[in-house]
């Protein structure tokens, strides 16, 4: 399961909105195939693993336990079942990971295989299979996308100098990691002052992978076109009160100010589908998202090195934990994971 677990992360960033997922064959303690994910609307895990067994070994795969760290599926969505394909090639053991909390799945697939005789073991490692699919499992399961939050700030906890001249906190190495990040989240979230006087582009220039959807609040759609967010390079929402529009790159979807904006926000996101958000926005957004309680996981870069003494102050997390710490050059990025009684 273990490996099951490792070769599911190689499909990272390329299979979203599906779960990532490894599966390994083994035969009389011999791996005789592995595969995994690739692509969202391609192949499964367990149908490149079995395809991936050797000619010499192919009739071996009938009496071979299947390893697989989340549960087979049992609907047809962009390929067919794969607890279909299990049972054609007479799989008589299947180890699963975790449920699948996908609601045309979640045990229907597990007691697809009991039912014609398939003997299956459950749950093995599921809290590292969980862990793995944090997103996919939150979206599922809570209804709303994944959140993580992202700022840098200085020594003295300032994210910004207050004034119209941008304030470069993190180095290099650091703002790579940040587009790494990036790609690793179906979209990416900024407010409007964030758009107006950074003016980002919001894309993955700096790392290899798949560009986020960009999220913007512009409540009253102050937003001057010139600005990058409105390139349609890349899929655009923009929040606000005024309209709601669809286009093929650039979408405005109208948010109600008598209603709480994070909530409205969230629920939007989860009926297009989107599972996971980076929130890069200014001390405001961020901290309205903390205050909800709205987050899942925040990285917070600082610069060790650089004090302003004026500014504005970075957002304040409350009930967290923190799971990791490194350090690049003068910053130290600290990854914070919010309290929760369940998942």
């Amino acid at each position: 399961m273990h490996r099951c677990i490792e070769l599911a992360k190689l499909g990272a960033g390329n299979v979203a909105p599906n779960p990532m997922v490894g599966a390994v064959l083994v035969y009389d303690g011999r791996m005789i195939g592995e595969g995994y994910h690739k692509q969202f609307g391609k192949a499964h895990a367990e149908v490149n693993c079995i395809n991936s067994v050797a000619d010499d070994d192919k009739s071996l795969i009938a009496g071979s336990t299947l390893y697989v760290s989340l549960e087979p599926c049992v609907h047809f969505g962009k390929t067919p079942p794969c607890t279909d394909l299990i049972l054609h090639n007479k799989i008589k053991k299947v180890v699963v990971g975790s449920r699948d909390p996908f609601k045309q799945v979640d045990g229907k697939g597990i007691d697809k295989l009991k039912a014609n005789g398939v003997e299956v073991a459950f749950p093995v490692l599921e809290k590292e299979c969980v862990e793995l699919n944090r997103r996919f499992f939150t979206f599922h399961e809570l209804h709303r996308p994944y959140v993580v939050l992202k700022w840098a700030q200085t020594a003295d906890a300032k994210i910004g100098s207050g004034t119209a001249d941008r304030l470069m906190i993190s180095n290099e190495l650091s703002n790579r990691m940040v587009h790494k990040w990036r790609s690793e989240q179906a979209a990416i979230l900024i407010g409007t002052n964030t758009a107006l006087l950074d003016n980002p582009s919001l894309n993955v220039r700096s790392w290899k992978g798949k560009n986020p959807v960009r999220l913007v609040v512009d409540m009253q759609l102050r937003l001057p076109y010139h600005l990058n967010v409105f390139d349609e390079s890349q899929p655009t929402i923009i929040f606000n009160s005024l309209k709601h529009e669809e286009g093929e790159k650039l979408s405005y979807y109208q948010l109600s100010h008598n209603a709480n904006i994070v909530h409205q926000l969230l629920n939007a996101c989860y009926q297009m589908n989107i599972q996971s958000i980076l929130v890069e926005g200014g001390a405001k957004l961020l901290q309205s998202f903390i205050d909800d309680g709205s987050w899942d996981e925040a990285r917070v870069i600082t610069n060790t090195e650089l004090y302003i003494d004026e500014g504005l102050h970075a957002p304040l997390l409350s009930n967290f934990s923190l799971t990791k710490q490194e350090h690049l050059l003068t910053d130290s990025i600290g990854y914070f994971r919010r309290n929760v009684n369940q998942r």
